[in-house]
């Protein structure tokens, strides 16, 4: 197969998990689109909207430089990002609901307020907007991705990588997720990976370093996730092994109706949001926090 971007199969971190996780999912988030808008559709929950307004408070500092990274301050920044995503452009269907998941994000940021760490420090910022390389030229797959944070080890001229959970659950130790990070990182910037970690920001007020995974078994495990989701492609069969299981049955409810358009995101993704099924989903809801 030639080498061509434009026709390449693109993977990353989030289409990957979600082809392992349900093929069905993965063809819904990734390939289909809304007949009516050829646009592709997502559904907005609460705690999806969390995440994103705290990732994108924290990220953005590495964008500037180290001494002028909180003269804003921070929860000033949460205040205007929560802004995009208060009602229901965040699933949000009460204000009490939406203050409890917004009270969890202050805390979160004040954390970092109090224990910046590594945000004080000199970080990398990879110059590609979107990362990327050819995981397999042959087969024409591009492995791309974003990562949250990369600090740089002036003892060591090398590059640490640092990503964000806003969830409660800890990354499991199968996980692809810093085995391609540390691929991506490797093949697009020049420095040395040396350190990884997951900051888990419900409850830690630093890093917590994990082993980097081998780069060779990681090529290894992303390649053969990669060609299963060419050969479903090519085969177009992206099949739910429920027939219908608690991952891919949003977006199929969307599909049917059920859903409320909301939002339109900068990628042209049209965003929805799904009513709570009952009021015992909105306090199971309620009690992770």
């Amino acid at each position: 197969m030639a080498k061509d971007k434009f026709s390449a199969l693109w993977v990353s971190h989030s289409s990957i998990q979600d082809f392992i996780t349900c093929p069905r999912l993965y063809y819904l988030r990734a390939i289909y689109k809304d007949p009516k808008t050829g646009h592709k559709i997502t559904v907005m929950s609460s705690a999806l909207a969390l995440g994103q307004v705290v990732h994108e408070v924290v990220e953005g500092l590495s964008v500037l430089p180290t001494r002028e990274r909180f003269d804003i301050p921070l929860i000033h920044k949460f205040e205007i990002a929560w802004k995009k995503v208060t009602g229901k452009k965040g699933g949000f269907f009460s204000e009490n609901e939406e203050q409890i998941y917004k009270q969890r994000g202050q805390k979160m940021i004040q954390r970092v307020i109090d224990n910046p760490g590594p945000l004080k420090k000199k970080a990398v910022k990879i110059k590609q907007n979107l990362p990327y390389y050819w995981l397999n030229e042959e087969d024409n797959i591009i492995l791309c991705g974003k990562i949250d944070w990369l600090e740089y080890l002036a003892d060591t001229d090398s590059v640490h990588i640092i990503d964000f959970k806003t969830g409660k659950h800890e990354e499991s130790s199968d996980s692809l997720q810093l085995p391609i990070y540390h691929l991506l990182v490797t093949n697009t910037q020049s420095r040395k990976v040396t350190k990884a970690s997951y900051w888990y920001l419900v409850n830690d007020n630093a890093p917590r370093e994990v082993k980097l995974p081998d780069l060779e078994e990681a090529q290894k495990r992303v390649y053969q996730v990669a060609k299963r989701i060419q050969t479903a492609k090519k085969l177009d069969h992206f099949k739910c092994q429920e027939n219908g299981c608690r991952y891919c049955e949003p977006l199929e409810r969307v599909i049917k109706g059920d859903g409320e358009l909301v939002a339109e995101s900068e990628y042209k993704q049209d965003i929805y949001v799904l009513p709570k099924l009952s009021s015992e989903e909105l306090e199971l809801d309620s009690e992770i926090l």
